[in-house]
């Protein structure tokens, strides 16, 4: 979406401080703390192709409100609906997918594929980021945002015309809406290595909150406003490259995986030691191992998965990654990079742990 990489700027250019920023950021993390099991829950029992289509109408009418009321209480109202939005699709679309490969037989191809699929929507950011300078050069922040909501009616479209596998077999009864509630969120807590992957997926996925603050960074280590979607390029092609050898890897062990992710905090540390605009390469080398470790995390993840409700399970890590993004947001006020990067050591610490474990 072309207003990616430009929307914080948006908000800062509206009058809003850094402090207000991460309210923004937190009460998108709340309505998705709120909503995101509920929601997933409904992707199992009726339909998670439409899931994903409504997610796309919700996000795309939460721009509109940051683009007709450019204010705080504009852009809260648009994160609250992006919130819902986001809640809907997260799970729906790892379900889906996972399902329809298990349908075919071909479950061991998902880690392979999440990989590619990751891969692709980073990729897509390196377009949005040159057609956010060109948009933002023509018609500012409206423009950016117009097509955004453009973009995102069309990929409700796409949605609709995905496969769905069937969640239960023809001789049996469909599960109800809490039946399927229940079964998720007591299979999430009860086994044992589900729960371990759960944790890993939730601490892991919040750091990715990170990236709401990547614009800011780059203008604060010295870069033009008008240059900072260009100056970001490196990091989604990094990140989709850490995807893509993830999904040509075999799963290595989570003690490894906590090395990788540890190293990734070195260098954004490194990065914010030097303070300078070239430090946003050494933010995109931090975020492709990242990446490269996430894929694993949540392949695991639908691997451990063995009842029906594989949407809620999924949410259920959702909801633990949408409250460990509040640390994000807490470590981003209090000392920006240096205190997030100090939080990547400490997920990496906790992924090693993890594996000892097992």
């Amino acid at each position: 979406m072309p207003i990616y990489p430009l929307y914080a700027l948006l908000f800062a250019d509206s009058g809003l401080d850094g402090a207000q920023i991460s309210v923004l950021l937190a009460v998108w993390s709340a309505v998705g703390i709120v909503a995101e099991v509920p929601t997933g829950a409904l992707a199992d029992r009726f339909s998670r192709r439409t899931a994903l289509a409504v997610a796309g109408v919700l996000q795309a009418l939460g721009y509109v409100l940051w683009i007709a009321l450019p204010g705080f209480a504009g852009f809260a109202a648009g994160f609250v609906l992006w919130g819902l939005g986001g809640a809907l699709a997260s799970g729906a679309f790892e379900a889906l997918v996972y399902d329809g490969l298990a349908a075919r037989g071909e479950a061991a191809a998902y880690p392979r594929l999440l990989g590619h699929v990751r891969a692709a929507g980073l990729l897509a950011q390196l377009p949005a980021a040159g057609g956010a300078t060109v948009l933002f050069a023509v018609g500012g922040y409206a423009l950016a945002g117009w097509v955004s909501v453009a973009l995102c009616l069309a990929s409700s479209a796409v949605a609709l015309r995905l496969p769905e596998a069937p969640t239960a077999e023809d001789d049996e009864p469909e599960p109800g809406y809490v039946d399927l509630l229940r079964a998720g969120v007591a299979e999430a807590a009860s086994s044992p290595p589900l729960r371990s992957a759960v944790l890993v997926v939730a601490l892991l996925e919040g750091l990715d909150a990170f990236e709401e603050y990547f614009p800011l960074l780059a203008r604060a280590w010295g870069v033009p406003t008008a240059a900072v979607p260009l100056a970001m390029v490196a990091i989604p092609l990094a990140g989709a490259l850490g995807a893509l050898v993830a999904g040509r890897r075999r799963p290595p062990g989570a003690r490894r995986l906590g090395g990788v992710l540890g190293t990734a905090a070195v260098v954004l540390l490194a990065a914010a030691l030097a303070h300078r605009a070239g430090g946003m390469a050494a933010v995109a080398v931090f975020y492709g191992l990242y990446r490269y470790v996430l894929v694993f995390a949540e392949a695991r993840l639908q691997d451990e998965v063995r009842g029906p409700a594989r949407a809620t399970v999924t949410s259920v890590a959702g909801l633990g990654s949408e409250l460990s993004a509040f640390a994000v947001y807490a470590a981003w006020a209090l000392g920006e990079a240096w205190a997030v990067g100090a939080l990547v050591l400490v997920a990496a610490g906790f992924l090693t742990r993890s594996g000892r474990r097992q």
